[in-house]
């Protein structure tokens, strides 16, 4: 999982996602207006932003599961979790839990920016 150094992180702002209408999103061939463009320059620059947002949302989100893994886990808290208990709650595997606490905890003590 390669993380972009820090000012390389923060160049990265692609296009905010923006949130489809219910009766848009109930419709399974809609996705965020793509289906409608019929010039593929214009398909492929929204296509291609789109992609980088999700990615650069996942991206954030794996940083916040890993955060709140290595929370959980910390051993001075009187209610602290196993790997396996987190693991059982995210879905992971034991080892994969084991990991992202340390990378929570790493992320926990990198300096700020």
């Amino acid at each position: 999982m390669a993380q972009p150094e820090g000012n390389e992180r923060q160049r990265l702002r692609p296009a905010p996602l923006l949130f489809e209408p219910s009766e848009a999103a109930a419709d399974p061939e809609h996705f965020f207006d793509l289906e409608s463009m019929e010039d593929p320059t214009e398909l492929l620059a929204r296509a291609t932003e789109l992609t980088l947002a999700f990615r650069a949302a996942t991206d954030r989100a794996v940083e916040f599961q890993a955060v709140a893994a290595a929370q959980l886990a910390d051993p001075r808290r009187f209610d602290r979790l196993t790997a396996a208990e987190i693991a059982g709650r995210a879905e992971w595997t034991e080892d994969y839990a084991k990991k992202m606490i340390e990378f929570g905890r790493s992320l926990l003590d990198a300096p700020a920016p």
